[in-house]
């Protein structure tokens, strides 16, 4: 029951704005999986409550307070705008870009300046979206700040306001169910309004409660959730939701609303040419992204595959969900067939940045790649992108197991296990990250044996178990056609690159015990390179039963027939997978290359 017994708060500072918006956010964080349940509108894909969380959980972690209203409203709205995530994320950091506009440069506000400010924060929002539609978190905001505004020389003070502000928010919520048909459907008030009711209401609290140090120390929990049969289930019209964030945007917002317009539907524009927060529903990422290079620097992009979050809400067909990340080459019938979740790595040409195998795809990477002018180089994907991922599975999965490349090669493992406590602290869920101590194909027979296990009913614990053994007895042969970019990518020292260089060497490399990379042999020429990765492989799989296996190049269909025809004859099988591995991988190989990986029963 929120009830008011409050001292009276008459102008309201950065301090205050700022806890105020922890409690808040706090409580959107608790509320997560109950949201993700009620989501049905614009794409029934169960992540309103994660893309929420993710907004708001980047203030808490990455902001301080700050005495002045005015800078506190900036540093909100800029890290809500960067970190924003959907459709109802984006129009939530929308409001508060257009309240730190809408407000001057004063150290504290008065509740009627306030008041003012929320006013005009609204049109932000409807400006921002492509087709506005009442009945959603845009109804109830812009009813909330009538409200306010309404009665802005009326109340005594900010706690008053915010008190009274609640049935009429309460009521507004009540009403979508009545205005969206798919709603009233569903029997389900909308998702992005009920999360942001919710953030009122943890403000609400914190003025109850007062007690800042309990704020400070509390750990948010999941709700329990209700059946999700009780959802009607519908088709996903465009599978992935992509998001940039655009600087020195070159061109109007209209003319940009229409160019995502060609690309899919829900389009949605936040923030200024200084910085731009862009998101669509489309089938091609990839040829959107390059698009958007024409408008302006590229620093973040996002694209999640809404036809997998809609089957983890409706179409499971495990309890366990599987997470790699895309350095994990296997084919993608398999990662359609068992629901795989993929976090992709990013790769930056310049200050522009793209999405391993989703805004970049190989033959795209492999034309940048001898175009380039700076080399260009790749980072981990961050603990905030397996966050966001673990918190939407965990609301729809008993558990989750996550391949990673091997921590040897990259901070992925790390990252992903810290995400993995987090969530499994805020959720309850088991979730485990397996360090697979490999890359490319070895990932991929990892991901493939764990995904047969679960398929068979295997529990979580005795899957991860018998991961350390199929981890062992997998193994990595690799052919680089030049070693030019080993030394670029940074993998070779230029002294020895140089020397291999004069000789004309080209080494055979694998990974050891570890997961670091090693030279196994040296070649002169692509033939003896062909053949010594062979007579390895024999000598590797001699008194040993070949589980499977898989071929890989990089834009060498060549050399992967040659060796599965090879593979073939030595182990009586077919190959897993052929694959052209991962941009990710060919940035340190570069184009000609081949492998074969191999797991052992």
């Amino acid at each position: 029951m929120i009830t008011g017994n409050q001292e009276m708060l008459r102008e309201l500072d950065g301090r205050r704005l700022y806890y105020s918006f922890m409690a808040g956010a706090r409580k959107l964080i608790a509320s997560q999986a109950d949201l993700n349940r009620i989501n049905v509108f614009p794409v029934n894909d169960g992540d309103t409550g994660t893309n929420l969380a993710a907004t708001t959980r980047a203030v808490i972690e990455s902001l301080l307070p700050h005495r002045s209203y005015k800078v506190t409203a900036e540093r909100i709205a800029e890290t809500v705008l960067l970190n924003a995530r959907g459709n109802s994320g984006i129009i939530f950091a929308q409001f508060f870009y257009g309240l730190s506009i809408e407000t001057a440069d004063i150290k504290s506000i008065t509740l009627s300046d306030f008041a003012e400010s929320v006013k005009r924060a609204v049109r932000y929002i409807y400006e921002a979206v492509s087709n506005p539609v009442e009945g959603t978190i845009l109804t109830v905001i812009r009813e909330w700040a009538d409200y306010i505004y309404a009665g802005r020389q009326t109340f005594s003070d900010f706690n008053q306001m915010l008190l009274n502000s609640y049935e009429v928010l309460c009521r507004s919520l009540e009403e979508t169910s009545s205005k969206l048909k798919v709603l009233a459907n569903n029997r389900v008030v909308d998702a992005g309004a009920k999360g942001f009711v919710l953030f009122i209401e943890g403000i609400i609290e914190f003025i109850n409660n007062r007690n800042l140090k309990e704020l400070l120390r509390s750990a948010p929990v999941n709700l329990q959730l209700p059946a999700f049969e009780e959802i009607i289930a519908e088709e996903v019209r465009y599978r992935y939701c992509t998001e940039a964030v655009l600087r020195n945007v070159s061109a109007e917002k209209e003319e940009l609303r229409r160019m995502l317009e060609e690309f899919g539907d829900s389009a949605v524009l936040a923030g200024s040419k200084k910085m731009m927060r862009l998101h669509v529903h489309t089938d091609t990422p990839a040829d959107l992204i390059f698009r958007l290079r024409d408008y302006g620097t590229i620093t973040f992009q996002k694209a999640e595959d809404m036809v997998r979050q809609s089957e983890s809400v409706f179409r499971r067909k495990f309890p366990v969900a599987l997470v790699v990340d895309s350095t994990c080459d296997i084919e993608e019938n398999l990662i359609e067939k068992y629901q795989v979740n993929v976090i992709p790595v990013n790769i930056h040409f310049g200050d522009s940045q793209y999405l391993d195998k989703v805004t970049i795809r190989p033959e795209q990477f492999y034309r940048m790649l001898e175009d380039a002018k700076d080399y260009p180089r790749s980072s981990q994907a961050n603990e905030a992108a397996f966050v966001n991922t673990f918190s939407h599975l965990a609301s729809h999965y008993d558990s989750v197991i996550a391949v990673t490349l091997s921590e040897k090669l990259s901070g992925t493992w790390q990252s992903a296990a810290k995400a993995a406590r987090k969530v499994s602290r805020e959720s309850g869920k088991r979730i485990t990250v397996l360090n697979s101590k490999g890359i490319s194909g070895m990932s991929g027979l990892l991901l493939a044996r764990i995904a047969e296990s679960v398929e068979k009913g295997l529990s979580h614990r005795e899957i991860v178990e018998m991961a350390e053994k199929w981890i062992e007895n997998s193994r990595l042969f690799i052919r680089v056609d030049t070693i030019k970019y080993l030394i670029k990518g940074g993998r070779l020292s230029f002294v020895k690159g140089m020397i291999a260089r004069l000789l004309n060497i080209n080494p055979l490399l694998t990974l050891d015990g570890e997961g670091k990379v090693t030279v196994l042999d040296k070649a002169f020429n692509r033939t003896s390179g062909l053949e010594k990765i062979m007579k390895h492989i024999r000598s590797h799989l001699s008194g040993r039963k070949t589980w499977n296996y898989v071929v890989l190049h990089a834009n060498n269909p060549d050399d992967a027939a040659w060796y599965t025809e090879k593979m073939k004859e030595l182990t009586g099988r077919e190959p897993l997978s052929v694959m052209n591995i991962s941009p990710v991988i060919g940035l340190h190989t570069g184009s000609g290359g081949s492998a074969v990986a191999i797991m052992s029963e």
